[in-house]
């Protein structure tokens, strides 16, 4: 069990509070790879890291999205989502559609040929997370997939609450 350190101050540092800073800094860490990544992959298929992420959430939707779903789901302003869709549309990822139930609206398609530019773009990282999740016992996965989906909803929220103290000007 980890025990108080003193901090530069001489005030005591409970381990709860230890471990929220390791867990923090791992975070940041983790953060940061992802965030170079992923910088890295846009790069590779001529895109910008936005352009690639917006993707990427077009990808991932069950269905085709509109530009305000793209604004909300990425935080960026539906201003900014119109230049990423435009930029995706002329280098070929996504292409513009009429809504088949309601013709006033614009859906954002994913035109799947195109993702084959990635190439072997991802294959070290699945080879990396194939050889890492074999590291780790089925109640230590499931531990690590609880932790993680809650963090991914922590974060979400914590964008929302920011994202909506902007609007107010707060």
């Amino acid at each position: 069990m980890a025990t108080a350190e003193p901090s530069p101050a001489g005030d005591t540092t409970s381990p709860k509070d230890v471990m929220i800073e390791r867990f923090a800094n791992l975070g940041r860490q983790l953060s940061q790879a992802t965030v170079l990544f992923h910088a890295q992959i846009a790069e590779h298929v001529g895109l910008s890291a936005t352009d690639h992420k917006c993707l990427d959430l077009a990808v991932q939707a069950e269905r085709p999205l509109t530009a305000g779903q793209i604004a909300d789901l990425s935080g960026l302003s539906t201003g900014a989502v119109t230049g990423v869709i435009d930029r995706l549309e002329r280098a070929g990822f996504v292409r513009r559609v009429r809504d088949p139930h309601d013709r006033r609206k614009v859906l954002v398609e994913v035109s799947k040929g195109s993702l084959s530019r990635y190439g072997d773009a991802y294959d070290g990282l699945w080879t990396a997370l194939d050889k890492t999740i074999t590291d780790y016992t089925e109640d230590e996965l499931a531990a690590i997939e609880r932790w993680v989906t809650s963090m991914v909803a922590m974060l979400r929220a914590e964008a929302q609450r920011l994202a909506d103290g902007r609007q107010l000007g707060q």
